[in-house]
């Protein structure tokens, strides 16, 4: 029964994928309950929901099939924080009513599941969120992107001028290194559809970019912190090899522009007082990304695998972070490794628990 979502439950974001059919006959038309029609009506003519919900329109996959009905994919995404809204939200809107299964992954689906019970009278069927994003980047890069690529990488990402984004064919995805990049990271090691292996992670993902920078600048928000990484110079709080050595470390191929160590200049008061907000702001954006992007470069090496996908919600609107995996990526492998990225980069996990509504009902 409609309405069809997807729920994927971060530490940092909640992600909502919502399947509208555009194939309702006449007769459905005419029993479709109130209830029903007042979210639907919502979900699609607004952009924005309450002060920070957000509808993704420009990822919005037109006339898809799902589940043999024809439809449109939205994406829906606002803060952790504000869920109980969205919950009493869906208590206005008489959402039990309509007997539905919300499928819900990530840890808020276990953190949250008695709110949902309680409040709107709903019952979670809670999906495993590693399954969910593997299943939900392999069906999502199986379509097309209304005509466009899914899959990108950057050319000459050594190269500012040069840089660009450029579609890739990822029809045949094994093996595959997938860097989930929330508010902390996962690495997954994925064969084939069925089998995959969560190789590592770290707990400097997202969260510790958004928490530093809100620490060293007091910046709010996501946008802000990047906003200001954008015109800063992390070569300032950053100690470089050429630093120490007055050049490159010849014998073991580092470069004098190597960062030697993340924050070192900090140590000195002089250069303390002279740094910028937005300097500390680029010096913790280039210190969580070379540290993931190194992690990543490790892990593919040991797993024999030469494709690396960087995915999850720190990459939105994040193109410094993007284009500084693909180069260090390039440059530390000589080669060896590609970095690849996708365009629903944060959404995966929820189009894995809307696909999981097959097996729910």
């Amino acid at each position: 029964a409609f309405p069809w979502f997807g729920m994927d439950i971060g530490g940092t974001l909640v992600k909502l994928t919502y399947f509208e059919p555009i194939d309702i006959s006449a007769e459905e038309e005419e029993e479709e309950v109130e209830s029903l029609k007042s979210i639907r009506k919502y979900l699609v003519s607004n952009v924005a929901y309450g002060s920070t919900g957000i509808r993704d329109v420009h990822l919005e996959l037109k006339n898809l099939s799902l589940f043999g009905r024809k439809g449109n994919l939205h994406f829906i995404r606002f803060p952790t924080h504000d869920l109980p809204t969205f919950i009493q939200m869906g208590r206005d809107k008489n959402f039990s009513t309509l007997h539905t299964v919300l499928c819900a992954t990530g840890g808020g689906a276990y953190k949250f599941e008695e709110e949902f019970r309680t409040i709107v009278n709903l019952q979670l069927h809670k999906l495993d969120e590693l399954d969910c994003l593997v299943n939900g980047l392999l069906h999502i890069d199986s379509l097309s992107f209304n005509g466009q690529a899914e899959c990108y990488y950057f050319e000459n990402a050594s190269d500012p001028e040069k840089c660009q984004k450029m579609p890739f064919n990822l029809d045949d995805p094994y093996p595959l290194l997938v860097v989930n990049i929330g508010s902390g990271v996962s690495i997954l090691a994925v064969y084939s559809k069925d089998h995959y292996k969560r190789v590592t992670g770290t707990s400097l993902g997202g969260g510790t970019f958004l928490g530093l920078c809100c620490l060293l600048t007091g910046c709010e928000t996501f946008d802000e912190a990047l906003e200001m990484a954008s015109k800063g110079d992390s070569t300032n709080a950053d100690k470089l090899v050429r630093d120490i050595y007055g050049g490159d470390y010849e014998r073991f191929g580092l470069p004098g522009w190597a960062v030697a160590s993340s924050f070192g200049n900090m140590i000195c008061r002089e250069k303390r007082e002279s740094v910028s907000r937005e300097d500390l702001a680029r010096a913790t954006l280039v210190t969580i990304t070379n540290n993931i992007g190194s992690i990543a470069k490790m892990c593919a090496l040991n797993e024999k695998i030469n494709r690396v996908v960087f995915v999850g919600n720190f990459l939105r609107v994040n193109t410094l972070s993007m284009k500084l995996l693909a180069y260090a990526l390039d440059y530390w492998s000589r080669g060896q490794l590609k970095a690849l990225f996708l365009e629903h980069e944060g959404y995966f996990g929820a189009v894995g628990a809307l696909l999981g509504l097959l097996n729910a009902t």
